[in-house]
């Protein structure tokens, strides 16, 4: 079921579309993040300002310097020793869609452990944006059956896993990076 989600997810994405996906917090949309149009289809659908970014994930802290300028060895440790899911916001973006990055050149990056994510990054060789599946300023749903129709109407799949679960998962923590180690917790 597993590999039959990510081969059809993987499909959606790799066409400019956008999917509505589990992840190791809340429930996401998504797309090829290195898509400017499939990206600008998700501001539309959240009615959310564009000069508010949103994140990529990764299925592994290995490729974060093909997509920001300087990584501070800090970022590994943090990735590596954090346990609640961690959102690192760095500056120096690169080799995304420009609408991604913030206007101060920052992206925000999180390493998934959800497998469902792990294996569509793996098999679109690329990152993938991840929101939260909301209108912009509405509560961020906890579990699927909080998903506002609009959204689920608007996306070009919905991945078929976890809809059932009602395990509660709570947004990443959100921590700016500096290249030079400095940090400050923009989410706890």
């Amino acid at each position: 079921m597993l590999k039959d989600e990510v081969a059809k997810a993987f499909k959606i994405v790799q066409e400019g579309g956008i999917i509505l996906y589990p992840t190791d917090t809340i429930w996401g949309i998504g797309c090829d993040a290195t898509n400017t149009e499939a990206v600008q289809k998700i501001y539309r659908l959240k009615q959310r300002d564009e000069a508010k970014s949103m994140i990529i994930l990764l299925d592994t802290e290995n490729k974060l310097e093909s997509y920001v300028q300087e990584v501070n060895a800090l970022a590994y440790d943090l990735i590596e020793y954090t346990e609640n899911p961690l959102t690192l916001v760095m500056p120096g973006a690169k080799n995304i869609s420009p609408a991604l990055i913030a206007p101060d050149g920052s992206i925000g990056i999180r390493v998934t452990s959800h497998q469902f994510c792990q294996q569509l990054i793996q098999r679109l060789r690329k990152p993938l944006v991840s929101t939260s599946a909301n209108i912009s300023g509405k509560p961020s749903p906890q579990y699927f059956s909080q998903i506002d129709q609009d959204i689920i109407d608007g996306v070009d799949y919905v991945v078929d896993i976890d809809q059932h679960s009602k395990e509660i998962k709570n947004p990443s923590t959100i921590m700016k990076l500096a290249p030079d180690g400095r940090f400050e917790f923009l989410r706890r």
